[in-house]
């Protein structure tokens, strides 16, 4: 916030001086407020250590699955695949249906369960390790010092004027950054669209139009988060580090500044006495600033900028190696850790209070919930369409006739043959009872029904809607041998 002073402003030609109010106002100083600050740009110093080989463990743990996963084959096609044009969904040996779109929203939810429990325990290790803004920052920001140098040449470079050696660095630099976030945006679009085929149609320069959007709109997004807006997204467009204060408590593992062992900080030789000078180890270094990527200041306490990224444990490790002094002023550890000097076995049993207790237990039922639906899931689905274009009519010796519509969905890899029965009505029947029907492997096969009631039973049920119930069993062949049933209600319209 900026404060300035305006000077008084001078009479006009012709006014008398001494005019009360209107002189007092005009000698009064005015304050200008900005009710903006622009951004200082952060030049995060790289770190070595023990969490950041850690962290690099985790990019490219996350980055092979990533980018590796589409170009797995599983029967003979893509291992991983969303083909929504023919809306199949290819998890390795599943195959699944929009109508399993309650498998995605029960993932979802084991989702945030567990990133509710994570967070409980440890605090946000989550944004510091796998978060993707976190990975691809740390990707870009390694090409950024391979190429540029790291802090103070960058720091110095853009501070000085656009030369040769300035310019082809910068051109080198977003050369790279456009690479890696084109081959991310073609690599999200190889979920959709088998990956192969679409490196085809790259190479032929013949993507198609919803193809090359989302290839671009995927990369400039990742251009742009990861390469400019980095902590930005961190601070100000991620949900989660403004509500993970609800989740947190004072046994919550966070990266945390030992203040009663660094203060009153300041600098010293190594060779001195820093209790001779009433010093604390904290020397005032302000490397742990210097690392951090969202620029806060640890020292400072608990703050929402914190991703837990633990750059500043690594740094100030290795100025506390170099000082003589013992490791862990900056450290994970829990409030209730630093505060009362717990032992690490004192704080592993406070890991198991009652929230934890219940993120746990609900966690736990869910997955369970998950595997057993999973795992007891019909081989095939089948919708059951009234034909409402076609009223209940009379047909031969006075039967009653409904006509409906099944679409039957073979959730296998394998050719399938199937048989349909209807029940729910004396006498009820099918007029093409006792069919095949056969389903690709992975197809949906959409077969006309008619169905028809005697005129006795018609008679005796009276007009109106009556439920009748669909039978359709598979017949087991091949590798699978069993035959499966499921069952579908629909209703059976005698007219008047």
């Amino acid at each position: 916030m900026d404060q300035a002073t305006a000077a008084p402003k001078p009479l006009p030609a012709g006014a008398a001086a001494g005019s009360g109010a209107d002189e007092h106002s005009e000698d009064a100083a005015t304050a200008v407020v900005s009710l903006y600050v622009k951004q200082k740009k952060i030049y995060a110093r790289a770190v070595s250590g023990w969490f950041a080989g850690w962290r690099w463990a985790f990019v490219w743990a996350t980055q092979l699955v990533f980018y590796g996963l589409p170009w797995l084959t599983w029967n003979d096609r893509q291992a991983v695949l969303f083909d929504l044009a023919a809306r199949r969904f290819y998890v390795f040996g599943m195959v699944l249906y929009p109508q399993d779109f309650i498998y995605l929203t029960a993932l979802l939810i084991l989702s945030a369960y567990a990133l509710f429990l994570f967070t409980a325990v440890a605090g946000r290790l989550w944004c510091g390790f796998t978060c993707p803004q976190t990975v691809y920052t740390e990707i870009f920001m390694w090409v950024e010092r391979k190429v540029q140098g790291d802090r103070n040449a960058r720091m110095k470079r853009d501070a000085g004027p656009w030369n040769l050696d300035r310019t082809w660095r910068a051109v080198v630099k977003q050369a790279s950054w456009i690479a890696i976030a084109l081959w991310t945006g073609f690599t999200f679009v190889g979920y959709f669209t088998p990956i192969r085929t679409l490196a085809q149609l790259v190479a032929q320069f013949g993507l198609g139009p919803w193809e090359t959007f989302w290839v671009l709109f995927y990369g400039f997004a990742t251009y742009g988060n990861a390469g400019f807006m980095r902590e930005q997204v961190c601070k100000y467009m991620c949900p989660y580090a403004r509500f993970q204060s609800a989740m947190f408590d004072k046994d919550t593992l966070i990266v945390g500044y030992d203040a009663e062992r660094g203060e009153p900080r300041g600098s010293r030789s190594r060779k001195a006495d820093r209790k001779a000078l009433g010093k604390g180890d904290c020397i005032d270094c302000g490397l742990c600033v210097q690392v951090c990527p969202t620029g806060i200041d640890i020292r400072k306490g608990l703050q929402y900028e914190c991703i837990g990224c633990t750059s500043c444990i690594d740094v100030c490790d290795g100025v506390m190696d170099k000082m003589g002094y013992p490791r862990g002023l900056v450290r994970f550890d829990t409030q209730n850790g630093m505060a009362q000097h717990l032992t690490p076995a004192q704080r592993l049993r406070r890991v198991f209070r009652p929230r934890v207790l219940v993120y746990t237990a609900i966690l736990l039922v869910l997955v369970t919930a998950l595997a057993v639906s999973i795992a007891l899931r019909s081989p095939f689905r089948v919708d059951v369409v009234r034909d409402r274009a076609s009223l209940a009519r009379i047909v031969d010796e006075g039967q009653i006739e409904n006509l409906y519509r099944l679409q039957i969905m073979n959730a296998t890899e394998e050719p399938q043959k199937y048989r349909l029965m209807v029940k729910g009505l004396p006498g009820i029947q099918l007029a093409d009872a006792g069919d095949v029907i056969d389903v690709g492997p992975a197809q949906a096969r959409w077969i006309a029904a008619a169905v028809r009631v005697p005129p006795e039973a018609a008679n005796n049920a009276g007009s109106g809607a009556h439920p009748i119930e669909f039978e359709i069993e598979r017949l087991g062949h091949g590798s699978d041998a069993q035959a499966v049933r499921t069952v579908e209600k629909s209703t059976f319209v005698v007219p008047r």
